[in-house]
């Protein structure tokens, strides 16, 4: 009977155990952690570095837009036609103490140099006679040829040759005679070199024929082009004394302004901001203010190692 007994016992246990297995393989599974929980959204992949746009030309950062049109070369050379000059961009100017005398008629005109060009740093400014600047334009900056006026720079090298529209002043580094628009050196072909050696024709509407002046000696070897800096917009400063050195005048407020942005660029290395001092109804830039003569003298010497011109010391 006990036997029995604990027989039934042992058959019950084994029959509730059975069913407790049986629960257990049907109960649903617990979610694992990782698919509850929020999936945190894939990190962003770091974004490619702009590769740095290669200078040449004026300043060594200086180069095309973002998007240059496609079709430089399709873009037609400027036409020559008559124009009145500009009131003031003709008037005689003094850049690093020497003095600019424009021409205030066109007429023959030839001479042979260096050609540099200047790009986006400049597109949108004002030139000299104020239009806004457009380097996809066919025009050109050059120190005396009158203003407005047309001119073909032929490069001596490959024998390409242009159209342009001169409308704003430049350059003044030693050697060089003309500084064209980004299209107009594309389509000559020195964009990448920087610099090259042209000859420059005036053209008077009308005629066809040209008058040659003796060209000036050309270097071998063009100028590197300096280091750019970005310009600081300065207004005219008013505050007297000081010893400072003058690099130019002028007889407008927006040649001067426009001239200063440039020579900000191409003076790096000066540790001092270039002003527009108005005097005696001239617009000076002045660098400085220096503690001695001296000192200023010294700066002196520098700029004209790097520029081949000649600033004067003056006291205000």
């Amino acid at each position: 009977m006990r036997a029995r007994s604990q027989w039934n016992g042992v058959i019950a246990l084994c029959a509730l155990a059975t069913i407790l297995a049986a629960g257990c393989a049907t109960a649903p599974k617990p979610t694992p952690r990782v698919e509850r929980e929020a999936k945190a959204p894939p990190a962003a992949p770091a974004p490619a570095p702009t590769p740095p746009r290669r200078g040449g030309g004026y300043y060594l950062d200086d180069g095309p837009g973002d998007s240059p049109p496609a079709d430089l070369d399709r873009i037609p050379d400027a036409q020559p036609k008559p124009e009145p000059l500009h009131r003031s961009a003709n008037n005689p100017y003094v850049v690093f103490g020497k003095e600019y005398v424009p021409e205030r008629a066109v007429k023959a005109f030839r001479q042979r140099g260096v050609a540099s060009w200047y790009g986006r740093r400049f597109h949108g400014g004002a030139t000299s006679n104020g239009e806004l600047y457009d380097m996809y334009a066919m025009t050109a900056a050059h120190p005396t040829l009158p203003i407005p006026s047309y001119a073909r720079v032929t490069h001596v090298a490959s024998g390409r040759s242009v159209v342009v529209r001169i409308n704003d002043r430049g350059p003044f580094l030693a050697g060089r005679v003309i500084d064209l628009s980004y299209t107009a050196a594309a389509k000559l072909g020195y964009v990448e070199q920087g610099s090259a050696v042209v000859d420059v024709e005036a053209i008077v509407p009308g005629e066809t024929s040209v008058v040659a002046r003796v060209p000036p000696q050309v270097p071998e070897r063009a100028p590197e082009p300096r280091p750019a800096a970005d310009a600081i917009e300065v207004p005219a400063a008013v505050e007297p004394g000081g010893i400072y050195l003058q690099l130019a005048a002028f007889s407008g407020a927006e040649n001067a302004e426009s001239f200063r942005a440039r020579l900000a660029l191409e003076l790096a290395a000066i540790d001092r901001v270039i002003e527009v001092y108005r005097k005696d109804g001239l617009y000076r830039l002045h660098v400085g203010p220096y503690r001695t003569r001296a000192e200023a003298s010294a700066v002196a010497e520098q700029i004209r190692g790097a520029l081949d011109l000649q600033p004067q010391v003056v006291i205000r």
